[in-house]
């Protein structure tokens, strides 16, 4: 204690001038002069950078909720569309439910295999069967082929046993779509009559035959098309609306008639 003493004592002039300096930084900053005012703004600036890189973060984090949140009101919409209802009776106009739109989230998938498959995390637990069609906000995805209580499998357009029976919107012209098998951003239109010619740019949906996609739903862009000499059918280059590179919210399509359907065709068939 002693030796402190000393040497404060030897270093009170020193210390004196620091312990004035400190207190006359405070009442400038406190006085109403631009150093006032220019700590106030560093302060303000300094504050306002920690609030506006907090609240990136938060609006960050919160996006997965706002995008769950989005699907399942996009679900909804789709649910109210025109092609989600059946006219029974023209002269009274009754509407009986046609389809039904599940959102579901992808957990994995995959593009660069000879077949590729996508995982969702909606199973037999909220509805969802094996044979539904699956589409995206854009356009179609594929259909579902297994399912697990709380997960379901997708066998995507970018497979080769995906066959889709589709239209060009043009002209109601009747076609198929597979997967070219090796870029996931083509696929190709086939059985292309003879007599039809397709131009870049044309839109190729779904044609509503299968029972699993709504008439109407795109399946893509045709990129270029060449007619092959001596043949009665020919095919088109076609461009995928949905990119399945980026695919992160799918709506799984319930057909609330299929059953009833299926029925009446099979006492025809049979």
């Amino acid at each position: 204690m002693r030796n402190l003493f000393v040497l404060l004592w030897k270093h009170q002039f020193f210390i004196i001038f620091i312990i004035l300096q400190v207190v006359s930084l405070i009442l400038l900053s406190r006085s109403y002069s631009y150093h006032g005012s220019l700590a106030y703004n560093t302060t303000s600036d300094i504050s306002g950078g920690i609030l506006s890189t907090y609240s990136d973060v938060t609006d960050y984090l919160n996006l997965k909720e706002d995008n769950l949140l989005l699907a399942e009101e996009n679900s909804k919409l789709r649910n109210t569309l025109k092609s989600s209802f059946l006219v029974t009776d023209t002269q009274y106009v009754f509407r009986d439910s046609l389809y039904r739109y599940i959102p579901a989230k992808v957990v994995s998938s995959s593009i660069s295999n000879s077949n590729n498959f996508i995982l969702v995390n909606k199973g037999s637990k909220h509805d969802v069967k094996a044979g539904m069609g699956v589409v995206s906000s854009f356009g179609i995805v594929g259909v579902v082929v297994a399912v697990s209580q709380n997960y379901s499998t997708i066998m995507s357009m970018l497979h080769q046993n995906t066959i889709i029976s589709a239209r060009v919107k043009k002209s109601g012209q009747l076609v198929s779509v597979v997967w070219d098998s090796h870029n996931y951003l083509y696929g190709k239109v086939i059985d292309i009559p003879s007599h039809i010619i397709l131009q870049k740019g044309d839109t190729i949906v779904t044609s509503g035959n299968s029972l699993i996609f709504p008439e109407g739903v795109v399946i893509g862009l045709v990129e270029s098309h060449k007619k092959q000499n001596n043949k009665q059918l020919s095919k088109a280059k076609l461009r995928f609306i949905t990119d399945f590179g980026t695919l992160k919210h799918v709506y799984i399509i319930d057909n609330l008639m299929k059953y009833e359907q299926d029925s009446v065709l099979n006492c025809v068939t049979n």
